[in-house]
């Protein structure tokens, strides 16, 4: 130790304008990293997440001076440092400036590769996905495939800023487990930026969605696994399908107009008409589609979804005995 009561390595360290910080909270952001330093100088440069449990990181300062009263401060200050109440220890850095040898997935873009990590391709569909990333804005289009790394997901926003927002806060963490088939351990998301900026959807089908066109096609291949008449729990044939759909929403803490039926049903094709009623003191409506198979996609995807956050709105589907509406208002 010297003299002064502070630990001897800061002066045998050669100051650097680049400092390691250590002991960060977990997922620590660049923006938090920032206003912890930006007292002291302007920062030309962040690496966060760094070190095998992704608590360190490195911030650069413009000028080697701001670095140096960075750490003379916290090397005499009674208070810690700290980042969401988590004392983190500053040290100058052996390197001198960062390096962001940036590979392709670093570069930010509005498509992001999603690595599923300890699942198989059937474990998660495409809704699930779709559910865990529009919570960070409007997904315009999912395409899922297996490669040798496993199973991945290709998710397209409108912008680079709604993808890093979705990245930065899902990358590492894993689908909440009720969402998951039984068998599922965990499985992690690990989440690259794609080169690509606009994904071509062919079909709508339990691989790829296109949330923006109405009017695609269903893929006949993608309907197979859904439209056999499956056998309930009860051991009884479950009820013949139908173009149109019976929906019936519970915990009604919004009011559920005919537009806002519209604009969840028609992500999976054309509605042809809608009619809400009250039955029992449940409110309940129908959706028209112009075929069976587009009526069964939107059952399988929306059975059990919540229209608005938080578990309200919930939607319970079944087959209705109508094939056409007579709307005549």
């Amino acid at each position: 130790m010297s003299t002064s009561g502070t630990p001897q390595f800061r002066y045998t360290q050669t100051p650097s304008k680049v400092l390691h910080l250590r002991n960060l909270p977990w997922e620590c952001t660049e923006e938090e990293l920032i206003e912890l330093c930006k007292p002291f100088g302007k920062i030309v440069n962040t690496k966060c997440n760094v070190g095998a449990n992704r608590n360190q990181a490195f911030v650069e300062f413009s000028d080697l001076n701001q670095a140096i009263s960075m750490v003379s401060y916290y090397a005499s200050s009674s208070e810690p440092a700290q980042v969401r109440g988590k004392t983190v220890y500053i040290q100058y850095s052996n390197r001198h400036e960062i390096v962001n040898n940036k590979s392709p997935g670093d570069v930010p873009g509005n498509v992001l590769l999603v690595t599923i990590e300890g699942v198989e391709a059937g474990d998660v569909s495409i809704d699930v996905i779709h559910l865990v990333f529009s919570a960070f804005g409007f997904v315009h289009k999912i395409a899922t495939f297996e490669k040798a790394a496993g199973f991945q997901a290709l998710i397209q926003f409108s912008d680079a800023e709604t993808a890093s927002s979705a990245r930065n806060a899902l990358d590492g963490r894993s689908i909440p487990r009720y969402l998951l088939p039984e068998h599922v351990g965990s499985c992690h998301l690990r989440i690259s930026y794609s080169a690509h900026t606009d994904l071509n959807i062919k079909f709508q089908s339990h691989r790829s969605r296109d949330y923006t066109n109405p009017y695609l096609p269903v893929n006949p291949t993608a309907i197979e696994g859904i439209s056999q008449p499956a056998v309930g729990p009860d051991g009884k044939k479950k009820e013949p399908e139908s173009n149109v759909l019976l929906a019936s929403i519970e915990n009604m803490q919004y009011a559920v107009t005919v537009d806002v039926i519209n604009t969840v049903f028609s992500a999976f094709g054309t509605v042809q008409k809608i009619a809400i009623f009250e039955k029992n003191g449940q409110t309940q409506a129908l959706v028209q589609y112009p075929d069976i198979s587009t009526a069964a996609v939107a059952r399988e995807a929306l059975e059990g979804h919540c229209i608005y956050d938080g578990g309200y709105c919930k939607l319970h589907l079944s087959y209705s005995r109508h094939t056409d509406l007579n709307v005549k208002v």
